[in-house]
């Protein structure tokens, strides 16, 4: 029995015609319904413990995003998209962040929080261990990245990961510092504008054979 909501060709049909878009149409806008299903879609991302140590700030002031321009290294994604989507983690991560998550998780599952104890300890171990806690979170959010691409291109919405920014002056313009986060990684939202070449330019992409091994 195949239980697929897509088939398989209608995935592989999508991932095909996904792109980074580098031409948006400014005067085309995501519908409410159909972002609102994009927002689902980050809320739905999975993470490491499901902490989701992430915030996702959505931007569709023009004014605002003309302001991010001239740290975007001028890539006019930032503004013509139909919405921004800035994905941020949260900083300094500790255990009140811990205590937090799992008093959720008894709220939302209506369990005694004495009975999550074993769970909480082992984040926290976690936390404590040797690791970077920045980095860590960071690659959390290149999960939510990828999510929201993949449900976007499955529902007809261009998209443009972005690196190309500066972090610090995002936080600073967008107020981000105070509120406990910093600025990771971009994603503007729209559609792709009948002037961009890249739409319909072949994908590079190396074999099958060359990149995927079975062991």
């Amino acid at each position: 029995m195949n239980d697929a909501v897509v088939s398989e060709e209608q995935l592989i049909q999508q991932l095909q015609w996904r792109y980074a878009t580098k031409q948006f149409d400014a005067g085309k806008k995501i519908p409410a319904h159909l972002w609102q299903t994009l927002e689902d879609s980050l809320v739905l991302t999975p993470s490491s413990f499901g902490l989701q140590p992430w915030k996702f700030f959505v931007i569709t002031d023009v004014p605002s995003r003309e302001k991010l321009l001239q740290h975007s290294w001028g890539q006019r994604q930032v503004v013509d998209g139909s919405h921004l989507v800035v994905m941020a983690i949260k900083k300094d991560l500790g255990a009140a962040d811990v205590d937090h998550y799992i008093e959720y998780i008894a709220e939302v599952r209506g369990v005694p929080v004495e009975s999550l104890a074993g769970f909480s300890n082992q984040i926290k171990g976690f936390m404590n261990g040797p690791i970077d806690l920045t980095a860590w979170a960071t690659r959390q959010v290149y999960i939510a990245l990828g999510q929201f691409m993949l449900s976007a291109a499955l529902l007809g919405v261009d998209t443009c990961p972005m690196e190309g920014f500066i972090p610090g002056q995002y936080d600073e313009i967008l107020g981000l510092t105070p509120l406990g986060y910093s600025a990771v990684v971009l994603c503007p939202a729209g559609y792709r504008a009948a002037t961009d070449k890249y739409a319909t330019l072949p994908k590079v992409r190396y074999p099958k054979s060359d990149i995927v091994q079975h062991l």
